[in-house]
């Protein structure tokens, strides 16, 4: 009787790979995506050793379809992480086994689609409604074709309507949006650096891109002190998802790559706009462009955007709502105390439109600060921003403070030594032989006055013989600064009225709230 020598029998290969699958298959349903793909990872490499040994067709077969369904289901759990780079490598592989391999084509295309390559995701969704296997997931799939044919035609077209939205006052699902460039491109800037152009003539309120966020983070703050920690906390976060998304993305990392670190601006290459299309496949060279931690640090510090002014404003958020996020192609865009574009944020997503006309070859710029308030206020912020703003009103308004009395006018509101309406009317009286345009400036700059004698029945009625109208005062602000709600409320509250007021109305609306608000009941439920 032959001896036990304590030794337990070794698994074969069959039943190894067996066990592999069934433990990778049960951490997928679990959601442990990381583990489902270390695992799935094994039984992949012993697929391919198996596949070389394996000569005679019936077991080679059997391995070929293991082998796809497996590249598949790691496909799903590396998308689940956002590796879609990854992801979309096992989909190829085992697209390559198999052209027609259902569950595949399917992830495939949902990854496409989080990467906003609506044509390429349709495609598959359309190869996928032609497998038998269908069956239940046909109604899905079609739900699938049509989102995807709608993302690509307002991908295409830029015609968005988020009126239904509007109407619910906010709430409720998010409208559907997709990434869109309109007649923009990206040139040497005066200003600084590089900039956004208009390639042709563009009316007030059109959509100029629809960017979605590389990464975001956002919280309601409480108290000053928690407030500053909540930030602090929030910014380690943000830095942290950035960090991943470069990792995990290659194009990702290439957008970024493309962003100023706030040094040597005139040095740094123009990237094609067509770099930024969801279907482009413009490629850049990035041969001497490491994207360590420092550089990173210093692209976000210059680069990310805040939420807490336009978009809290706009869509109803809590007064103490505050966010900050990555938009790569508004990253391009530089400032101007005249304005000629607004933002408004919807979920990740920033939409950017024309808030006034804007001519063909002409600078978007846009407002990274209140710009409704004296010069000197505004050169303080500009400070922290680490720039100086060189456009036409900046000039104007630092060649009039050389005017004692707009310098004593400015200093008395401050102080509250002056009547408001006699300051109005002293400002006025200084601007009689001024342009139009120059009048907007000052007129700008003196925008809280303005405001409290317009919104006072008893100033009005004591200096409005010796003060022009609302509506010119607001038409001649918002002329040079595009349109704001500040401004708009002013305008509402004028009474004057008729066909000519609405229009005025509507145009000043269109400016603030762009043409992405069609539906009538949308537009009188911003205006009312």
């Amino acid at each position: 009787m032959a001896e036990d020598d304590g030794l337990q029998p070794q698994p074969s290969s069959e039943e190894l790979m067996q066990n592999l699958r069934l433990k990778a298959n049960e951490l997928l349903l679990r959601e442990e995506w990381q583990e489902s793909v270390e695992v799935y990872t094994q039984f992949i490499n012993l697929c391919k050793d198996q596949s070389v040994e394996l000569h005679p067709p019936g077991p080679f077969l059997k391995i070929q379809k293991s082998f796809c369904l497996a590249l598949s289901n790691r496909a799903e759990a590396l998308s689940r992480l956002r590796e879609f780079t990854k992801a979309l490598e096992d989909c190829d592989q085992a697209l390559q086994i198999e052209s027609s391999h259902f569950k595949s084509l399917i992830c495939k295309g949902k990854i496409l689609l989080c990467l906003n390559k609506y044509s390429l995701a349709l495609d598959c969704f359309k190869k996928a409604l032609l497998d038998p296997q269908t069956n239940g997931n046909r109604e899905t799939l079609i739900g699938y074709v049509e989102k995807c044919k709608k993302l690509e035609f307002l991908s295409r077209t830029g015609a968005f309507d988020i009126s239904d939205w509007v109407v619910n006052r906010f709430r409720g699902k998010l409208p559907e949006l997709a990434e869109f460039i309109g007649p923009i491109q990206i040139k040497k800037s005066e200003f600084s650096g590089r900039g956004l152009f208009a390639i042709k003539n563009i009316d007030a309120g059109t959509l100029l891109f629809v960017n979605k966020a590389i990464a975001t983070e956002r919280c309601i703050l409480s108290g000053e002190d928690s407030g500053q920690n909540a930030k602090l906390v929030m910014w380690k976060n943000f830095v942290d998802e950035v960090v991943k998304c470069t990792q995990k993305c290659g194009r990702t990392r290439d957008w970024i790559s493309t962003l100023s670190t706030g040094e040597d601006e005139d040095k740094l290459e123009v990237p094609e706009i067509g770099l930024f299309k969801p279907d482009g496949d413009v490629v850049i060279n990035l041969a001497n462009q490491d994207l360590d931690k420092d550089r990173l640090m210093s692209i976000l510090d210059v680069n990310s955007l805040v939420e807490d002014s336009v978009s809290s404003k706009v869509l109803g958020k809590n007064r103490d709502y505050y966010g900050v996020g990555l938009w790569v192609l508004a990253s391009f865009i530089n400032h101007s105390c005249i304005p000629n574009s607004r933002r408004v944020h919807i979920g990740d997503h920033i939409l950017v439109h024309a808030s006034r006309d804007v001519k063909s070859g002409e600078e978007i710029t846009l407002p990274y600060f209140d710009i409704l308030s004296p010069l000197e206020k505004r050169k303080e912020t500009l400070k922290q921003w680490g720039f100086n703003c060189n456009c036409k009103r900046c000039k104007f308004e630092e060649e009039m403070s050389m005017k004692q009395e707009m310098e004593k006018i400015g200093i008395g509101l401050e102080m509250g030594l002056v009547d408001i309406g006699r300051a109005v009317h002293r400002v006025e009286e200084g601007m009689k032989r001024m342009r139009g345009i120059e009048k907007g400036y000052l007129r700008a700059s003196f925008w809280d006055a303005y405001s409290k004698v317009y919104g006072s029945e008893k100033v009005v009625k004591k200096w409005g013989r010796q003060i022009p109208a609302a509506d010119v005062v607001v038409d001649s602000v918002g002329e040079v600064t595009g349109s704001d709600e500040r401004v708009f409320k002013v305008l509402k509250r004028s009474e004057n009225g008729g066909g000519e007021m609405m229009e005025r109305v509507i145009r000043h609306g269109r400016g603030i709230y762009g043409k992405v608000v069609k539906k009538q009941p949308a537009v009188k439920s911003l205006l009312s």
